[in-house]
């Protein structure tokens, strides 16, 4: 696939939930969105605004109440196994090691114990825990955990990684850390991240274009397209001055 041509696509998608005391509640409305091959997409927007709900919808863990989600021209029915998810509540098995914890979604597909611990070790070496295959997530620290989420969702191989505001939960430094992290990662991997965020700073820093979403429902309010170059520099001019163009039109609590 060309770089920059389409890979996933949402068109018109809804969510709508019932509730048993009467009424309905829609999460997200009439979103339609193309995500390009390599793209590292960020959606923006304010809490409980639907942002999980996208991206649970594209994974498959829900289905739309309207419209439809195509990867690579084909209709997705039930998310796909070129598709991986990095949560923000990891969920690492506490009586795993890191090296198990980071093949189980091999071990799930039935790949064989060789071939499962390779592309293991590779990942955890790519996201800097070479020393740590033996560890247990007791021992690690909150950044640490976090590429362990990553290493595993990176190792079944998927086309298209789902974030979800991964590194909300981390203290400052560590997650200018990881935010650093992440874009050496998919600088050296190049597949489509789409990365969900309610922080405009980190919006900006890692993405190549960012969506804003509304309160709820979730519509689209803006694209942006960040054109400055990496590694970002959040004091410069060009840094601030979309910073400050975001923030004026954007539901977030500043």
């Amino acid at each position: 696939m060309e770089n920059g041509s389409v890979r996933l696509s949402l068109s018109g998608i809804t969510k709508t939930y019932s509730s048993k005391q009467g009424g309905d509640f829609t999460a997200v409305q009439d979103i339609t969105l193309d995500v390009r091959d390599n793209e590292f997409l960020v959606i923006l927007g304010p809490g409980h605004c639907g942002k999980t709900v996208m991206l649970n919808m594209i994974a498959g863990l829900e289905q739309a109440s309207s419209g439809a989600i195509a990867m690579d021209g084909k209709r997705l029915e039930g998310g796909s196994d070129s598709i991986s998810m990095v949560f923000q509540k990891l969920a690492l098995m506490p009586w795993k090691t890191v090296m198990q914890n980071v093949e189980i979604g091999l071990q799930f597909r039935g790949e064989d114990k060789k071939t499962r611990r390779e592309a293991a070790r590779r990942y955890i070496e790519l996201v800097g825990l070479a020393g740590f295959e033996n560890a247990y997530p007791r021992q690690l620290s909150g950044g640490m955990k976090q590429r362990v989420g990553i290493a595993r969702a990176y190792a079944t191989n998927p086309e298209i990684l789902l974030m979800d505001e991964p590194f909300g939960q981390l203290d400052a430094q560590t997650r200018y850390a990881m935010e650093e992290e992440i874009i050496r990662i998919w600088q050296q991997e190049k597949r489509t991240i789409i990365f969900v965020t309610s922080n405009i700073e980190e919006a900006i820093f890692l993405g190549d274009r960012i969506v804003l979403l509304s309160e709820c429902p979730a519509r689209v309010k803006e694209i942006y397209t960040v054109d400055a170059p990496r590694p970002r520099d959040q004091i410069s001019s060009e840094f601030l001055s979309l910073r400050e163009l975001i923030s004026n039109n954007t539901d977030l609590a500043i």
